[in-house]
This record gives structure tokens, sequence and C-alpha cells, in this order.
């Protein structure tokens, strides 16, 4: 009789040890720590659980980034090893997305406030007519291929520029509004000249 009830009693440990083993969640680190808790939220960032020998205890929270994965007690788990490289380009798709909006911002505000103002357009139309197309094509080259001066940008807010992306955007439409500027006194000058010279010719 003794030894039946020893043997119900062990029988009893072992079913009430397996199921304190499953009545609990599982979270591993990725160091390999264990922590038996009871997990309670899991944000897009953290994790937050109590722990199973203390369930009245504190509230513990862990970073999503250091965990491996989440055993929890009804067989089914969630797996984290990937949350650093998401999280991380999930930031790099942000950052991107606001240089190009700045980007797109200097360009579109250049196309509002610069007007090309001293682009050197008029010596290379003065130049032309007066010489030929062939020098004059050597003042445009020139002016064309250089960026707009600061004081002729004419951009509407300075603190704007400070940024790297709006300024590149605004700078870079400013001096393709320079080169079409340029170009264009260019190519009517060089017509004026041919016209001068058939004029003069026919006489």
């Amino acid at each position: 009789m003794k030894k039946i009830t020893q043997k119900l009693l062990l029988i009893a440990t072992i079913f009430i040890i397996s199921n304190l083993s499953y009545s609990q969640d599982m979270i591993t680190k990725k160091t390999g720590e264990d922590i038996s808790a009871k997990v309670l939220e899991v944000t897009s960032t953290e994790i937050k659980y109590k722990k199973t020998n203390n369930l009245d205890g504190p509230l513990f929270s862990i970073l999503k980034s250091e965990v491996l994965i989440i055993r929890y007690k009804n067989g089914t788990k969630d797996v984290f090893n990937d949350i650093a490289k998401d999280t991380k380009n999930e930031i790099s798709v942000s950052e991107q997305n606001n240089e190009n909006d700045m980007f797109s911002k200097g360009k579109t505000d250049a196309k509002s406030f610069y007007r090309g103002k001293k682009s050197g357009s008029g010596w290379t139309a003065a130049t032309t007519i007066l010489t030929s197309p062939i020098i004059g094509v050597i003042p445009a080259a020139l002016c064309a291929s250089t960026d707009p001066d600061d004081d002729n940008l004419k951009y509407p807010n300075s603190n704007l520029m400070k940024n790297a992306d709006y300024n590149r955007g605004y700078i870079d439409e400013a001096h393709r509004i320079k080169n079409k500027k340029v170009w264009k006194a260019f190519g009517i000058s060089s017509g004026v000249w041919l016209g001068i010279i058939l004029v003069f010719s026919s006489r």
C-alpha cells in the first residue's frame, strides 16, 4: 500500500511539473538566456511581461531587437531574428523619402523664384552678334557650366537652404534654368548674326 501511494505521489508530481512547464511563456534572448514569463504585450519595439515566479510583481519590458524567439504556452511562437534589420530598413526608407521630398521642394521653389538674372546670356548674345557664333560659343559654354551666384539665386527662405537636400535641389534646378537661358540667347544671337551676314552679302 505504501509503494502504491509513493507511485501515485510521483506520478502526480510529474504531472504538476509537466503542467507548470507548459503553463508559461518562454522568452529566449539572442544571448541564449531564457526568461520564464507571462507575456502581456508585444509592441512594435518591445515586449512587456511578468516573471512567472512573481506574477503579482513588477512589469518588465525588453527590446524586441534583443529577443530571438518567444515560445508561448499554447505552443505557438514568435521569431524576431530580423527585427533589427527590419527597423533599420524602415528608418532608411523614411530618411530616403524625406531626402526626396526636400530635393523636390528645392527644385519646385527654384522654378518659382529664380529668374536667371545676371546669367551671362546678355554677354553671350552681344559677343555672338558682334563677332561670330564661333567666338560667341566660348562665353556661352563658360556661363552655362557654372552654378548661379548665391546673390542671384533669390531663394525664398535662407533656413531651407541650410538643408543639404533642399539646397542641392534648388541649385540644380537654378543651374538648369541658367543653362537653358544662356544657350537660348546663343541660338537667337547666332540667328541674328547670320541674318546680318546675309543682308550685307546680298548688297
